[in-house]
């Protein structure tokens, strides 16, 4: 009995230790870091822009210093006084996806870069790395955090907001905010009822629809001057809240923003870390990139399959399944992807061995653009086509790992 006892003691004592460990280091609040990312094909730089606070800290408090997914690039956040990696997250970003465009060849270029991360208690490191898609270090940045600089703007809440679903537990689940774009105020009652038609379409697929009450979902209420968005190939440019467009990169069907400092002065002070952008348009398209948002049009047909497939991009770093002309190729045969539905090896055992051995999965040629050398789960998935029901089962299998390190 004496032996049990003193077993329940430490038992305890460690899941106290191990729940105190974001209390220990950190604040509850944000810091905000902007960065700009500039340069061309052949040279990159990364500098510091602005740090910014605002209160409450709606990302991961447990395995802080764990990254999911590698993505294209960390920031790791270092307590000065141990020398301990207190925080890590990985991200991609469209920067690096310009680098492989003809434009960086000949043109130097700078995009804005935001992250967040718990505001740290006392004087911390930050270090941020990018890589390349051979997952070469191409660009790095150290500065110091002090939380007592004077220089840290703080943030206040610019713009009200709904909150369409809420968490079971708000302390351990992951926080995703809609962002209207290219909506008058008098339009309102329409941008809401496009959330709920994305909450919809996005709960219907596995496994978010049995993982529902893992997630806490509001609608940011913040204005457009103008109605639907620009369409630079058409010559529409337009006064809207994020000042998003297609044709990014020269690609019609490509809606992205460039202004991300804007974007996240809109969010300021309200429960996010996750972003949904909605633009009014009818114009087809969309865009997702890892940790950073997802943009979708809603006035057509594929409004409900493409804000899906571009979630898989920006929450859960899934890849393109499809080919889309062989050019400017991202992926390489001599570096495996760190997505988790794409390989560039086709030789057993496979990346997704376990579920071609239970004959859920197989080795389908075409994908991340490309048509040959790399490989896809199955024939057809969310991620490859708009028709296709739901997310095959290696996409299934990873977002529903994603969900967990999140949230258990």
């Amino acid at each position: 009995m004496k032996r049990l006892f003193l077993l329940l003691i430490i038992t305890c004592a460690a899941l106290q230790s191990k729940s105190q460990d974001f209390n220990d280091f950190f604040c509850d609040s944000t810091l905000r870091i902007d960065y700009i990312f500039a340069g061309t094909s052949v040279e990159q730089h990364i500098f510091l822009d602005e740090l910014s606070k605002s209160a409450r800290w709606y990302g991961k408090r447990q395995r802080l210093a764990e990254v999911p997914l590698a993505g294209n690039g960390t920031i790791t956040m270092t307590d000065d006084a141990t020398g301990k990696a207190i925080y890590r997250n990985s991200f991609s970003t469209l920067f690096q996806e310009w680098l492989y465009t003809a434009e960086a060849k000949t043109t130097s270029k700078a995009f804005e870069n935001v992250f967040l991360t718990p505001m740290p208690r006392r004087s911390a490191t930050i270090s941020i790395e990018l890589r390349d898609f051979h997952n070469r270090t191409i660009a790095s940045l150290q500065h110091k955090v002090n939380p007592d600089d004077i220089l840290i703007r703080q943030l206040r809440q610019k713009n009200p907001y709904v909150t369409l679903q809420q968490a079971s537990d708000t302390t351990r689940c992951i926080h995703i905010a809609f962002v209207a774009e290219g909506y008058t105020s008098s339009q309102f009652d329409d941008y809401l009822a496009d959330c709920n038609t994305a909450m919809d379409a996005l709960f219907a697929h596995e496994p978010f629809k049995s993982l529902r009450d893992r997630f806490n979902i509001i609608a940011l209420l913040n204005a457009s001057h103008d109605s639907d968005v620009s369409q630079p190939g058409r010559g529409i440019w337009l006064d809207t809240s994020l000042g998003s467009h297609f044709d990014t990169f020269y690609t019609t069907r490509y809606l992205t923003t460039l202004r991300l400092s804007q974007l996240h002065d809109r969010l300021a002070a309200t429960p996010y870390e996750h972003i949904i952008i909605l633009a009014n348009t009818e114009h087809y398209g969309g865009g997702g990139i890892f940790n950073s948002y997802n943009l979708s049009y809603t006035r057509g047909s594929n409004f409900k399959p493409v804000v899906v497939h571009e979630f898989g991009h920006s929450f859960g770093g899934l890849g393109d399944e499809y080919p889309y002309g062989d050019e400017d190729p991202m992926y390489f045969a001599d570096t495996e992807p760190w997505e988790p539905n794409l390989t560039t090896r086709n030789t057993a055992p496979a990346k997704w061995q376990k579920l071609i051995d239970q004959g859920k999965a197989g080795l389908v040629e075409g994908g991340g653009y490309l048509s040959k050398g790399v490989w896809r789960p199955q024939h057809d998935c969310r991620m490859r086509t708009n028709k296709f029901p739901e997310f095959c089962n290696v996409c299934q299998d990873a977002l529903s790992s994603l969900i967990n390190f999140y949230t258990k």
